[in-house]
């Protein structure tokens, strides 16, 4: 049987369900909206540290670019091939590295920005510097090249910057670190700056910026893979998901569905009744009833209870009045059950109905009186079986 919802738990249910489709609605307008409008610089991105404008004018001035959405280990050849590694927010597999690695050597270029985009790197000497990248700062150029002649000082956050290494050749620095350098490595070339800022839409308008991210893409017969898989872009929508906040949705809304499930399942399910201890067993109810006879000095009460207990069942058994005498109840138990033996001699039984007669009216019977008398009254019962039809109507 399905359980019924009364007026209130329905109004309760309806506005708990509206509730969960409005936080549906919100988690999935924010969710689209964080892949055009997030805080780093991805070619989808169009927020001040996005990189959409950087992408689109290197499309529309006749630059060779497309977003790479595989693994790093599925790099084409690396022909006159510049690879951008814009900001990674994840550390390369093994697999990866080795592969770049080998991109690099077999002639490829790759420019790598942000505090953690050396750990692709075959050779690296960066060290993160989260509090110089809290403010953009001037880099002026540092040794001659053909990218700071085309931009002898740039803008930037310095997230990082570079140790002294005879491997790395310096190109910018802030007054008290490098920003920007170059190595060769094999016959490819990698260039690492200490942020994305020159190439963001808010960075690229800075003096200097456009000129100095034109140089060091290596000229317009380069072929420019912009990695989106390092911002967690899959070419299919399970991989995407994967890595995006809208798997936190799906894990709510199989929360949700556990929740209802084990609710309904607990409700529609067979009920039980708790068990109530019931605190006074029989014995303790006849202590607590003989603890109050006690207290009150009222021994004749419970002798008059139960001798009129005893006549009532002993003349419905016999089938007499039940104003009958003591005489003729004893002569009406002989004849009847044909009772032999001392404890059933006439004198005895009539002088224990009379006794608990007299005792019935005596507000001064001791107990020890009384507890002989209806010990007298439970053997007789018990002889007779006054009460064994009442306990099979019980049972």
């Amino acid at each position: 049987m399905s359980p019924k919802l009364n007026q209130k738990d329905r109004r309760l249910f309806l506005c708990a369900g509206a509730v969960f489709v409005l936080l549906v609605i919100a988690a999935a307008v924010l969710g689209s909206g964080d892949r055009g409008q997030g805080e780093y610089p991805s070619s989808y991105s169009s927020a001040s540290a996005g990189a959409k404008a950087a992408y689109l004018l290197l499309s529309e001035t006749g630059y060779k670019v497309e977003r790479w959405e595989k693994p790093l280990s599925e790099l084409p050849p690396a022909t006159m091939t510049t690879l951008i590694l814009a900001e990674p927010s994840e550390s390369p597999t093994r697999e990866e590295r080795e592969r770049l690695k080998a991109f690099i050597s077999d002639g490829g270029h790759v420019i790598a920005t942000g505090m953690f985009a050396g750990t692709f790197l075959p050779e690296n000497e960066s060290t993160p510097d989260i509090f110089s990248g809290m403010t953009w700062k001037k880099a002026s150029s540092l040794s001659p090249s053909r990218i700071t002649r085309a931009a002898p000082q740039i803008v930037l956050a310095p997230r990082a910057y570079w140790q002294d290494s005879a491997a790395a050749y310096p190109l910018y620095g802030d007054g008290d670190h490098t920003v920007v350098v170059k190595y060769p490595f094999g016959r490819g070339e990698v260039l690492w700056w200490a942020s994305a800022t020159p190439l963001t839409n808010a960075g690229l308008k800075e003096p200097g910026n456009l000129e100095f991210f034109l140089a060091c893409l290596g000229g317009q017969n380069h072929e420019i893979l912009w990695d989106e898989y390092i911002h967690g872009y899959r070419q299919t929508l399970a991989g995407s998901i994967a890595h995006s906040p809208v798997k936190w949705l799906f894990a709510q809304l199989v929360l949700l569905a556990v929740a209802i499930v084990a609710t309904f399942s607990r409700r529609s399910g067979p009920t039980c009744a708790p068990t109530i201890e019931v605190r006074l067993s029989p014995i303790e109810f006849v202590q607590t009833l003989g603890g109050l006879y006690e207290r009150a000095g009222t021994a004749s009460v419970a002798v008059d209870i139960c001798y009129r207990r005893f006549r009532y069942w002993l003349t419905r058994r016999l089938g007499v009045a039940g104003n009958t005498s003591s005489d003729e109840l004893a002569s009406a138990i002989r004849n009847r059950w044909e009772i032999t033996g001392k404890s059933f001699a006439n004198d005895q039984i009539i002088a224990t109905l009379k006794s608990c007669e007299a005792a019935s009216s005596d507000p001064f019977l001791k107990a020890t009186v009384a507890l002989r008398l209806l010990q007298e009254l439970d053997g007789y019962a018990s002889r007779l079986n006054l009460f064994r039809g009442v306990r099979k109507e019980k049972h």
